[in-house]
């Protein structure tokens, strides 16, 4: 399976413009992570995880802190659709919320 940026209709890709902002130590922590999910799929527990209706989420532990990379599957491809550096236990409502708008947008005909 690869992995793509999910695009938004103005070509933005909001992954990759997050990796963008994080250290370079940080981004090739996430970066080898999704690429464990690509080349083992499926995977679960602990990098990988279901949040239900189609959607996942790859899970990196870094020195400090812990992100989470939101993606789902469509036409054999990881569609890498959000990610967040976690601030609590819980996944927030918000970033949930909009990683499912993206999935949805993605799958309109």
């Amino acid at each position: 399976m690869t992995a793509v940026f999910f695009r938004t209709e103005t070509g933005a890709e909001p992954v990759r413009e997050w990796l963008k902002s994080l250290s370079r130590k940080d981004r090739l922590t996430i970066g080898e992570d999704i690429k464990d999910v690509e080349f083992s799929w499926p995977v679960g527990m602990p990098l990988c995880r279901s949040l239900g209706e189609g959607l996942w989420e790859v899970r990196t532990r870094l020195d400090d802190r812990v992100a989470r990379v939101f993606f789902c599957v469509s036409r054999e491809l990881m569609v890498l659709l959000h990610g967040f550096i976690k601030k609590s236990r819980r996944t927030p409502k918000g970033d949930l919320d909009l990683a499912r708008r993206r999935k949805r947008e993605l799958e309109k005909p």
